[in-house]
């Protein structure tokens, strides 16, 4: 069984991996700052590699489950940080927005990864996805559906952004993303570019988790909670509104 151990601020970061028997240490940087963008995407990188990549450090083959009933995907509990000065947060009524606290709940996702380069983002605590609809609005779905997945893409300085799979601008193909403003109010899709800050998200691991599946269910049996926007997720809609459903057989 191989556990994780927290990472602290200032530290020589030793990543301390270890089995029943026996300890192994890995040194990774001993001037690195875990709170710098590389430093982050080095441990981002770590443990979304999951169980080969800690397979591979140890010098030693872990366990696999063989029961098709458990977990299979591996992926990461994990704080979004935006390069706004914001940790993105989900509220118990599944409203987002940002807060400058690191230490909420609010603030913890599960980061599930639903194909290649493409990820579900969770609440920890409300258990609902994140949704992005068809005029670009995000908002809370108990429900796993194509609106509820997000490329993932490694932009410059480490940072990574996250735009829908399923919607984009009409008339230039620019996709829409996941964004924070000045003030840590969540943005429409389509008014948040990927060369700005507000697209830029520091991922901040916990810990490697193991998920099941979600379930794929059309986008109209999503009933979104009171209060929040609702999905209009219809091609009409999404035309109507600058945004048209992406094509896939071309690339994101």
């Amino acid at each position: 069984m191989v556990k994780p151990v927290p990472l602290f601020r200032r530290t020589d970061l030793k990543l301390l991996l270890c089995n029943h028997k026996d300890l192994s240490f890995l040194r990774v940087s001993k001037l690195l700052d875990c709170f710098s963008p590389k430093s982050m995407w080095f441990l981002w990188n770590i443990f979304s590699k999951g169980t080969h990549m800690l397979q591979c450090l140890c010098g030693k083959s872990l366990k696999k489950n063989k029961n098709p009933t458990d977990p299979q995907l591996k992926g990461i509990v994990t704080r979004l940080y935006c390069r706004q000065g914001y940790y993105l947060q989900m509220h118990p009524d599944g409203a987002l927005d940002g807060t400058k606290d690191d230490s909420t709940n609010s603030t913890l996702f599960n980061l599930i990864p639903v194909g290649l380069r493409v990820v579900a983002i969770q609440g920890v605590k409300t258990g609902l996805y994140i949704a992005m609809n068809g005029e670009g609005y995000l908002y809370p779905s108990e429900l796993f559906t194509p609106e509820c997945k997000f490329k993932e893409s490694v932009f410059e300085n480490y940072y990574v952004i996250y735009s829908s799979m399923l919607y984009r601008q009409q008339e230039s193909g620019r996709a829409w993303f996941l964004g924070l403003n000045k003030e840590g109010q969540v943005m429409k899709g389509n008014r948040v570019k990927k060369t700005k800050p507000a697209a830029h998200f520091l991922p901040k691991p916990l810990e490697v988790a193991m998920y099941r599946e979600p379930s794929l269910h059309d986008v109209g049996e999503t009933v979104p909670k009171a209060g929040v926007t609702p999905s209009k997720s219809t091609s009409a809609s999404a035309i109507m509104n600058g945004g048209k459903p992406v094509n896939k057989s071309k690339t994101t």
